[in-house]
């Protein structure tokens, strides 16, 4: 179909790239043309987004979206908008194109509608260089704007080229609106170790420039002590210096919310942020730095159910992310790994980079800023759970951090949302993976499914998505609303608020004076095949999931285990 549109134009020496992929992410443009342009003489390239829809409208009248006859699903994004959010990534991500917007163009072709009254609302967006609008009704002025940004007198073949083979990496354009944007946040405010960690990563960035070599930053430290403020600071600073740098995590949610908070003034930035799988094409060393938040989340492969049969390779994650930058930047904490597959320890880094003959440098970072600054706190935890030399101890009360244990799970719930109640705390449910976990029904409602007693509440959403007033999952640490649901640990780590109330469920009971991990309570999937996952792997992932659960508040936390003998036990050692 597009052959013949471009025969039709005239345009039959101009290069075609079908389910064109955009570099260092998974979406696909439908067609890319490559050729010259007929004025600048420079190369030119034209984003196609193909539409078989043969009528839609804008959804309850929002120019952004669009509701397609006979498809269900919900509304979808204006194909304008799409392809013009390809182009923009496009501009800002491709080394050849070096930030310049002027080569680029794009458009919708909605090539099965005859009558332009069948989407006549969609023209509601107006048109612009990267995204427009076309259908089967316009043919000719399809093949009029296709003219005026190919020349017919010259083969394409160089311009796809240069583009195919172009280093791939953030613009100068993009990196100055990202240092703009970071460095106005007032809040990313450096605290000696913290500083430290810039500081080392920066040295390093010009020391690898100089000589012309590589190293790798491991930075450690416990829940609060600030690595995400040092991952979004190098951000800033790094972008600032005009270097090449991502920002990565394996966290949808957590990328999600740095995409929305970093991003929030200037949509352009949110593309900085990416996930530990997207680079598995990228170049050696084609970054400058590769800032890596939450690294204890480093899987064994990026291999997923959609990767490409070419990719499957059993190439470690830890190292396609060591060679995509000539300084990578690990930030993590060893007790944090809570799922089979993991591997982002220090000792795994350190070891490959070794085996590379990498130079490593290791920043451990002292201080605590979440759990009231206390870390009494979260040394208090690490022994309660056994992930640290000690026997259990009496917490002792402070004026730094609240530590309170509830008798039920609605005196928890009461006690969390007093917090709340009069605005100036945020506070949130958490609970360990111990019950079933429903899709919304079809009205929109969310089922209760951790039970306990009478006392019920839904789980956080799985999906992007509203759903009935409750958020999408990576937005419930943020959204008011997320206190009507229960988070679990992959959508709280990562994350902090105020006040935190933790279920302990019955997958970790306290017995003879410590706790024991209880597998058949357990209900997480990741769990399930013992022969993947040993018991004695599942205690220290179990483990590690409620040190994370039980250390995501700043100012207090409220404690209920489902067990008799475990809340008697955290009775003693809470209240004395």
């Amino acid at each position: 179909m597009i052959a013949r549109e471009l025969m039709d134009a005239g345009l039959g020496s101009v290069e075609v790239i079908l389910e064109f992929q955009l570099p260092l992410t998974s979406q696909r443009a439908d067609v890319l043309l490559a050729g010259r342009h007929p004025v600048t003489g420079r190369s030119s390239y034209v984003i196609i987004e193909l539409k078989q829809w043969t009528s839609a409208h804008l959804w309850e009248g929002e120019q952004g979206l669009v509701s397609v006859n006979g498809m269900p699903g919900g509304p979808r994004l204006h194909p304008v908008r799409q392809v013009r959010g390809y182009c923009e990534y496009l501009v800002d991500f491709t080394r050849c194109l070096s930030g310049d917007g002027e080569d680029v163009a794009g458009c919708a072709y909605l090539h099965n509608v005859v009558s332009d009254d069948q989407i006549s609302d969609l023209y509601l967006v107006p048109p612009d260089q990267y995204g427009r609008l076309f259908t089967a009704a316009d043919r000719a002025r399809l093949h009029s704007f296709l003219r005026s940004r190919l020349d017919p007198r010259y083969s394409g073949a160089p311009a796809a080229d240069q583009l195919l083979n172009s280093a791939v990496g953030p613009s100068r354009q993009l990196l100055a609106v990202a240092a703009d944007e970071v460095q106005r946040r007032e809040h990313f405010v450096l605290q000696s170790d913290q500083q430290l960690a810039v500081d080392i990563v920066r040295h390093e960035v010009a020391q690898a420039h100089k000589a012309d070599n590589k190293s790798v930053v491991i930075v450690k430290g416990g829940p609060g002590s600030g690595k995400s403020v040092i991952a979004l600071s190098l951000l800033g600073e790094l972008a600032r210096e005009g270097r090449s740098v991502l920002h990565a995590t394996g966290s949808r949610s957590f990328t999600q919310t740095l995409r929305k908070v970093a991003g929030h003034r200037t949509p352009r930035v949110q593309k900085l942020f990416k996930y530990f799988n997207s680079f598995m094409e990228a170049d050696r060393n084609g970054l400058d730095v590769l800032i890596l938040d939450e690294a204890h989340r480093i899987r064994e492969t990026s291999v997923n159910r959609y990767t490409k049969a070419q990719f499957r390779t059993g190439r470690p994650q830890v190292d396609e992310l060591i060679a995509a930058a000539r300084v990578p930047v690990f930030l993590l904490d060893d007790n944090q790994i809570v799922r089979p597959g993991e591997m982002g320890s220090t000792a795994s880094i350190r070891a490959y980079a070794k085996s590379e003959g990498l130079r490593v440098h290791e920043v451990s970072l002292g201080e605590q800023y979440r759990c009231g600054g206390s870390l009494a706190y979260v040394e208090w935890v690490e022994r309660l759970l056994g992930l640290t030399a000690g026997a259990p101890q009496p917490w002792q009360q402070n004026d730094r951090f609240n530590l309170l244990v509830a008798d039920s799970a609605e005196e928890l719930e009461h006690t969390i949302r007093l917090q709340a109640a009069d605005g100036v705390y945020t506070a949130r449910m958490t609970a360990g993976y111990c019950w079933p976990w429903s899709d919304p029904r079809p009205d929109g409602t969310l089922v209760p499914d951790v039970h306990v007693g009478r006392w019920a509440r839904p789980w956080n959403l799985k999906g992007d998505r509203p759903v009935g007033g409750a958020p999408p999952a990576a937005l419930w640490s943020m959204d008011p609303n997320g206190i009507n649901q229960v988070g679990c640990v992959y959508t709280a780590q990562g994350f902090e608020y105020d006040w935190n109330g933790v279920i302990l469920g019955p997958d970790l009971v306290w017995r003879d004076g410590r706790f024991v991990s209880v597998r058949s309570e357990n209900r997480d999937p990741d769990f399930r095949n013992k022969a993947a996952v040993s018991d004695d792997h599942f205690d220290a992932l179990v483990r590690n999931v409620y040190k994370v659960l039980l250390t995501r508040g700043m100012v207090g936390t409220v404690v209920y285990s489902t067990d008799a003998q475990t809340r008697s036990a955290l009775r003693r050692l809470i209240l004395g």
